[in-house]
Formats: C-alpha cells, sequence, structure tokens
C-alpha cells in the first residue's frame, strides 16, 4: 500500500492569481518510526559518508538484482541476523509504497538503495525540547522522582493545559524544520552515495537515473502529492516508452536545495507572523481540540499556504474525558495521541502510523494500524492495539494489550512493563485489519524483541558517554488477572458483517481462565436469582457487591 496522497487543499476563490508552489516536506514517518538504537547501524558523523561509501561496495557485490538479503546485511554489519531482519522490517514499515519482495517482517530482500537512504539518517539526533520556563509548577504536577524526570516533566498534560506551554516543546513544525535543516546538510553526501559514475571531469562524473531520484521519496516529498521526478523540471513529462537520460548530480543538489530553502523559508515566515499566539501557525496540524470546537478540520487559517495541507490527526492534552474517534473523524492515515492525562481514547479507524507520547494513567484503544504503532515516554497507560508492529520506549508502568503480526519492541528507560493478547473488538474491526492488512492468525504479543537502553538518537534522555545495558523487557499479565475490554457500540450505521469476537484467538491458559470466569458468574447470577430476599435485603447485597468489585479491582492494579 503506497503513501496515499495528501487530502486535496480547501478549493481557493477564484479570484486568486495563481495557485500556490507545492512545498517540499520530508517524510516524516521516516524520521519517527524508522530510527534504532542498534549501536552497529549508526556512524560517527564526521565519517559517515566514507562510511557508507564502504559499505556499498560490500553490499554490492551480495545484491542479487540489486537488492540485499539480512544475511548480507548482517555479515556487512557484523551484526545479528535477528538485528538485520529487523532493520529491514523497520524499512518496509516506514517505505513510501509496499515492496513485496521485500516483505513486511524483513525476511525478503531490500533495494541496496533504500537500505542506504535507511542506514544513512540512522545518523539524526532528534530536535531537544526546549526548557520549560515555570519548571517549579512543573513539578508540583509530575513527580520530581520520575524516571522520566527532565524530559517528561516537560510534557506534562495538566502543566500543558496550565501554562498554555506548547510553544516550550517542539512543535510538529519545528521538528519539520529540523529534519529539513538535517537534509539540507546531508544532501551532498546522500545524492554522492546512490550516484552511478560515468566519464566525465569533477561534477559531471556523477549521474542520477530517474528511477534512482524517486528514490528519495523515501526521505521527501511534496505537500501536494506530487512525484519527484513529475516536479522536477529535468525529468518532468518523461516519455514512459523512452527513459529519461540521467542528470548530474549537481543539477538535482541544486534544484534540492533551492526547494529546502522555500519549504524553510515558508516556515519561518508564518512562525514570525504568528508568533506568542496559543497555536503557532507553522503548526499547522489540527488538533482533536481544535477539530472540535474553533473550525473544521478541513479549514485552512487564514494566511496559510494551501498547498501545506497535512495527513494527519492529533488527539491532545486531554484530561479527565473520553474521546470516540471513528474513520470518518480521522484525517489522513496517522494519528498521534500527545499529553493526554486520566482519560479514555479510542481510535475506532484504520491507520497507518499511531503514535502515543507523554500520557499518563490513560486507556488508549487503536483500532488497526497497518504499520507501526510507537508508544514512548508514557507512564501507567493501557494500551490496547491491533497493529502489525509496536516500538515500546521509555515507558513505566505499562499495560500492552496487543495483537500485533510481529514481535513488539522494547528500547529505553523502561519499568514495570506487562503485556497481555488483544482482549476487545468492535463492529468494523475485522473490516479494519483487512484494509491495513493486519492478520488476526499471527499474534506475536508474548515475543518481545529487547534492544538496549540507551538511544542514540536521543541526546537528552541518554547524554553521550552513557554506557549502554539491555533494557527492562515486560512481564505477561497472570491469566487470572486478564480481563476483556468492552468498547461501547457508538455506531448507529448497520455493518455489513459485524466482528462479534476479539479476532485473535486467545492463548490457552487464558481461554482457560476466561471460561472459568464464566462458569462463576453464571453460577453467582444463578444463584442470585434464586434467593427469596425482600427489596431491603436485595439492596445491601447489591451495595455490598459493588464494594467487592472495587476492593478486587484496586487489588489488581496492585498486583500490575
Amino acid at each position: 500500500m503506497a503513501d496515499e496522497p495528501l487530502d486535496p487543499p480547501p478549493p481557493t476563490p477564484a479570484s486568486a492569481v495563481a495557485a500556490p508552489a507545492p512545498l517540499l516536506r520530508p517524510r516524516r514517518v521516516a524520521f519517527e518510526h524508522g530510527l534504532l538504537p542498534i549501536p552497529k547501524l549508526i556512524f560517527p558523523e564526521g565519517a559517515l559518508a566514507q562510511t557508507l561509501s564502504q559499505l556499498k561496495d560490500k553490499l554490492a557485490p551480495a545484491a542479487v538484482d540489486g537488492r540485499v538479503s539480512a544475511a548480507a546485511l548482517a555479515d556487512a554489519l557484523q551484526i545479528p541476523p535477528d538485528q538485520a531482519a529487523l532493520a529491514l522490517g523497520m524499512l518496509a514499515a516506514v517505505h513510501p509504497a509496499d515492496d513485496p519482495a521485500l516483505g513486511a517482517g524483513g525476511d525478503g530482500s531490500a533495494d541496496l538503495r533504500d537500505v542506504l537512504l535507511f542506514l544513512y539518517i540512522q545518523s539524526y539526533k532528534r530536535l531537544v525540547p526546549r526548557p520549560h520556563k515555570d519548571s517549579p509548577a512543573v513539578a508540583d504536577v509530575w513527580p520530581s522522582t520520575s524516571a522520566f524526570d527532565g524530559y517528561l516533566s516537560a510534557l506534562s498534560p495538566i502543566q500543558l493545559v496550565r501554562s498554555n506551554s506548547r510553544r516550550f516543546i517542539p512543535s510538529q513544525a519545528d521538528e519539520e524544520i529540523h529534519q529539513l535543516s538535517y537534509l539540507q546538510k546531508h544532501m551532498a553526501n546522500i545524492l554522492t552515495l546512490l550516484a552511478d559514475s560515468v566519464e566525465g571531469e569533477g561534477d559531471d562524473s556523477l549521474v542520477l537515473t530517474m528511477e534512482t531520484f524517486e528514490h528519495l521519496g523515501f526521505l521527501l516529498h511534496f505537500s501536494q502529492g506530487t512525484s519527484l521526478s513529475q516536479a522536477a523540471t529535468f525529468f518532468a513529462n518523461s516519455d514512459p516508452d523512452m527513459p529519461a537520460a540521467p542528470v548530474s548530480a549537481a543539477q538535482v543538489h541544486d534544484w534540492i536545495l533551492q526547494n529546502i530553502a522555500s519549504s524553510l523559508e515558508f516556515y519561518t515566515e508564518k512562525s514570525i507572523a504568528k508568533e506568542g499566539s496559543q497555536q503557532i501557525a507553522s503548526d499547522l496540524d489540527v488538533t482533536m481540540a481544535d477539530a472540535n470546537t474553533s473550525h473544521s478540520r478541513n479549514t485552512t487559517p487564514t494566511g496559510v499556504n494551501p498547498a501545506f495541507h497535512r495527513n494527519s490527526t492529533f488527539v491532545e492534552g486531554f484530561s479527565k474525558t473520553s474521546v470516540v474517534k471513528h474513520a470518518s473523524d480521522v484525517k489522513g492515515h496517522s494519528v498521534k495521541v500527545l499529553n493526554c492525562h486520566d482519560s479514555v481514547i479510542y481510535i475506532l479507524a484504520p491507520l497507518k502510523y499511531a503514535t502515543v507520547y507523554g500520557c499518563s494513567d490513560t486507556t488508549v484503544v487503536l483500532g488497526a494500524v497497518g504499520k507501526v504503532v510507537k508508544v514512548e515516554h508514557c507512564e501507567r497507560v493501557h494500551i490496547i492495539a491491533a497493529a502489525k508492529r509496536i516500538c515500546i520506549a521509555n515507558c513505566r508502568e505499562c499495560i500492552f494489550y496487543l495483537g500485533v503480526n510481529h514481535q513488539p519492541l522494547i528500547v529505553g528507560d523502561n519499568h514495570k512493563l506487562h503485556i497481555a493478547p488483544f482482549n476487545t473488538y468492535y463492529p468494523r474491526l475485522g473490516e479494519h485489519m483487512m484494509q491495513v492488512g493486519v492478520d488476526p492468525s499471527t499474534n506475536k504479543w508474548d515475543q518481545p524483541f529487547v534492544l538496549g537502553v540507551v538511544d542514540p538518537h536521543d541526546s537528552l534522555s541518554h547524554p553521550a558517554g552513557v554506557s549502554d545495558v539491555q533494557a527492562e523487557s515486560a512481564t505477561c499479565v497472570d491469566p487470572d488477572l486478564f480481563t476483556n475490554f468492552l468498547i461501547p457500540n457508538w455506531f448507529e450505521d448497520e455493518v455489513q458483517e459485524p466482528t462479534k469476537c476479539n479476532p485473535f484467538p486467545l492463548p490457552e491458559l487464558y481461554q482457560a481462565s476466561q471460561i472459568k470466569k464464566h462458569a462463576v458468574l453464571e453460577d453467582t447470577q444463578k444463584t442470585i436469582r434464586e434467593l427469596q430476599i425482600d427489596e431491603n435485603r436485595k439492596k445491601e447485597l447489591a451495595n455490598a457487591l459493588h464494594a467487592q468489585f472495587k476492593d478486587w479491582l484496586y487489588a489488581a492494579l496492585l498486583v500490575l
């Protein structure tokens, strides 16, 4: 399934003189979901181009039809085969198009050019959140003894609401500027790595074919969904029956830098124009709160380039509430649940990517995610997800109820994590899983793939010089403490073939425990029905049952 084109921009007035030019943007998913904290995938920046060039020379002879297998990658990088397969699997997960020869699990082979691009961006360092100006107030809300002190404290959901602190943490626009600046700095090396050598002198000795040029779509794309080759004047309107002539790498470099500069200028102008406002204008992703109050999701704020229309939905900053979003409510193929506290969030829609970040004491239900779910910097959160993959990073006291086709990836500084099989359903779940390719017959929820504590991409949480150790893994929930999660049926429309039960078969021990609980429940209900007591005694019995249930629930949470 290729990346869906961006939602069409709102219609411009008839009086408009000319349509705005599309803007070149980074593919955020490559940077947000494609970075792996495997030391041997990350090369020193000063030697990055040279090291990857040498690696290319190693991989090229082993490549079959220009494609690299996990075994060849493991041999070239001197890493375990399972880590090489993980790398190819994550490459497949963030690739802009499905690659049947690669597969979703990394058990196939990847185009050498894609492998080189994937390895190159492993050197990327995430943007560091700016210090919060109201640290004492944050400390009142977020415990100073937290494992995330100094990181998650800046993202406290209560503090976010209290101080309108959105401008103190990186916005999506801040991150895109950071990613574009990284690509601007490294584009010459990237193009040299991909280019073919031909006879000639200087810049003319390195050329790119149109096919190779399109591989840059792994890192960059245009806001209106235009392909790179169609946007580039040197490849535009090429005859499919007559391959376009290769273009010098220098010409491609100049064209890309010109477009990056235009995009950076756009961000800067909008940030300056709206500086100090509640929502930075350059951050045009529409949050759910905005969608529910101030304007429609498809409305472009005044002064915004309509070509710059995003393809993500945000559920952000909710506290002590429930939020329900169906497929019709979700814009694009990606959802981010950010900084929510003491809430229940239902995202009942087919997605490609989902992120849960900086949440606490919250339950998040994710319908069907066909690429990757990432859960990061969360505390006491319950995640219920049907997905191809999930990555868990820097979380504490969280429980994950999973239906996943690949091993859950656990990285970073985690504490007291629990995992359990998937435990819910809703009428359209089967339909949504089929749409995004999640297979209910395969569930690897109990086979975590554990990497190191230190994340080289995150200089704030783990400063340079800290020695790495294996991350803390997750413990399976006791079958006797496993419970199903009931999603109320908010659907008004008829579903032709509704999902009526959990689509993922439960493991034998968990199934046996459920059967036992149902039998006890039926016996208890029968006994209560047969009791011959008056109304007052019935009320006393009901109160006693409620009290016992509360005691059981509290004890179960303490055990977990």
